[in-house]
């Protein structure tokens, strides 16, 4: 057997426990700050559109800002090949007038060779075509705009900054976050239709599946392999100019089939296989291995080399349904719940909704005696609240150019090591802003500090994240997030079966922290995958000195603000 080839206030201790506060908004139109608070972290989430900003190879599926470069660069690579062309087109134009009257002068020879080279001046010109002539003919020929292109088109990958192999597995990975949380239809997703966008993209041609499925393979995402092998394939009966090669479908196809314990249908691809590559080596060990476990489990008969086994053919289309498909990772109850609730699947208990209401709060600030705060509650126990309208959009525009040429990828620290890497459950870029780098900063650090009651002294400086891709970030204790985007992104917490889906200007506060120190358990939360849009965060982290009279311990747990 062979196989192919946000804003974010986060208050923390000396034992760095954090109260959160977190922001959150829909993508590029709205901003929304939600403040979440963990023992003393304070956090708010910001989520925007945003423009090109400088970042390095291998992570440009990290942050959508980054992304939105790439359209000039492929215009770059559009006008480029344009000039080739032309030149080409030039280049073939003199070449077709040399053919020309090199036709033309051997008509004329070869109506009599004799009388024609009687000619002394004939006799020259042929000479002199087959040599000067000639030379000048191969010069022309060699002369192509192919180098030149070439260098050219390498120049600007390394100005423009082009994604490479990474982002490309990158990217694809992300399109299976998506379509496993959001459930979405394989077809339905070739298709270019996403669950809630407003407007559909182009649709994937069989040669874009097969990448999709190549991408899963060599992630050893044999799952994913099939249901976009198995796309791939049916698009290419379609297709009347192929984009892919049918044995290159099928020798991944059949591979993972069998990798995902479809034994007998892993057969039948073999078989469609050798039907167009009778010679193809990996399909004929393959067929072998195949046939005897087949004959070990008794499902064709155990005389002959080959026997039932070349009769059993695929059917058309192929169909993924009746394969028995197992996904990469185990999900946990947990896990289930999560995704249920960035679909928007579960409900909260309507006698734990019933007492939720809407007010105006003034925290006792003077300044909000002019122009109250907007409050919603969210949930009582822990309490999670959500104000509306308090930031700008002036304001956050103003953090998108701050924090675009600082980005650099989300790391995490490696618990065995000390040391940071990548990180694989969250996908983003952030950069940090100090209250100096603009008054709009300075005047967002005060409005939180009056908002939450915090004192904000002893905070870090601001974060802010852009996301990728299907940026995400799993199940966590510690975070925050602004949004506004078209389909997914939510702010959801798996314990407290709750789903946030705030607009533009709002923000989210809770604790995350009993006033004790201990952490609040029931306050683990995720950011929803982006479906469609761009999501960003910014965070505040704000040490839990100086919160001793803001925020005291007393005598018994507290789920009060």
């Amino acid at each position: 057997m062979i196989a192919p080839s946000a804003y974010k206030f986060h208050l923390k201790n000396e034992n760095r426990k954090p109260i959160l506060v977190k922001q959150v908004s829909r993508v590029s139109n709205y901003l929304l700050p939600v403040f979440k608070m963990k023992m003393i972290t304070l956090i708010v989430a910001v989520i925007i559109l945003v423009a090109q900003s400088k970042t390095a190879f291998g992570d440009v599926f990290t942050a959508i800002a980054d992304m939105e470069g790439l359209v000039a660069a492929e215009f770059e690579l559009v006008k480029h090949l344009d000039t080739y062309i032309q030149e080409e087109e030039k280049r073939m134009k003199q070449l077709k007038g040399i053919l020309e009257e090199y036709e033309s002068m051997y008509e004329e020879a070869s109506a009599d060779v004799s009388k024609y080279l009687a000619n002394p001046l004939n006799a020259y010109l042929l000479v002199k075509r087959l040599t000067s002539d000639w030379k000048k003919v191969e010069g022309v020929m060699s002369k192509n705009a192919a180098s030149a292109f070439v260098k050219n088109i390498t120049q600007h990958r390394s100005l423009l900054r082009f994604p490479d192999d990474e982002d490309l597995k990158g990217a694809a990975v992300a399109l299976m976050r998506l379509q496993d949380t959001y459930k979405l239809d394989t077809h339905a997703l070739a298709e270019g239709k996403l669950l809630g966008a407003k407007k559909y993209s182009r649709h994937l041609t069989a040669g874009d599946c097969w990448e999709l499925g190549r991408q899963s393979y060599n992630n050893d995402d044999h799952y994913h392999t099939v249901l976009w092998m198995g796309e791939a394939l049916n698009k290419f009966e379609e297709e009347s100019n192929k984009t892919v090669a049918r044995e290159d479908i099928l020798d991944y196809l059949a591979f993972s089939t069998y990798k995902q314990g479809n034994l007998k249908e892993a057969l039948q691809l073999t078989n469609e296989l050798l039907k167009f590559g009778p010679y193809h080596q990996r399909a004929l060990g393959n067929k072998r291995h195949y046939e005897k476990l087949l004959r070990q489990q008794g499902v064709i008969e155990p005389s002959g080399e080959t026997g039932d086994a070349d009769n059993m053919e695929m059917n058309q289309p192929f169909d993924t349904a009746k394969l028995k498909l197992t996904k990469p990772l185990g999900t946990t109850e947990e896990w289930d719940a999560y995704e249920q609730l960035c679909r928007g699947e579960k409900l909260m208990d309507p006698e734990i909704e019933a007492p939720l209401r809407c007010r105006y709060v003034t925290n006792n600030v003077p300044y909000f005696f002019i122009q109250p705060i907007k409050m919603e509650e969210a949930l009582m126990n822990p309490r999670i609240v959500i104000y509306h309208d308090v930031i700008s959009d002036e304001e956050i525009d103003t953090l998108k150019k701050l924090a675009q040429p600082r980005f650099q990828r989300a790391t995490v620290q490696k618990k065995e090591t000390g040391e940071r890497e990548f990180s694989k459950y969250r996908i983003a870029k952030s950069s940090w802003l100090k209250k100096d780098d603009h008054e709009y900063v300075s005047n967002i650090r005060r409005r939180v500090g009056a908002i939450t009651g915090l004192n904000m002294a002893t905070s870090e400086d601001l974060q802010v994240c852009n996301y990728g891709i299907g940026g995400h970030y799993e199940p966590h204790y510690d975070y925050a997030r602004l949004s506004d985007v078209e389909a997914g992104g939510a702010t959801v917490f798996p314990k407290l079966n709750l789903s946030l889906w705030p607009q533009k200007g709002s923000a989210v506060f809770w604790y995350n922290l009993y006033p004790n120190g201990e952490g609040n358990e029931m306050t683990q939360h995720a950011g929803c995958p982006v479906l469609t849009g761009s999501k960003w965060v910014s965070n505040y982290w704000i040490h839990e000195r100086a919160q001793e009279f803001r925020r005291p311990c007393g005598l018994k747990f507290d789920f009060e603000m």
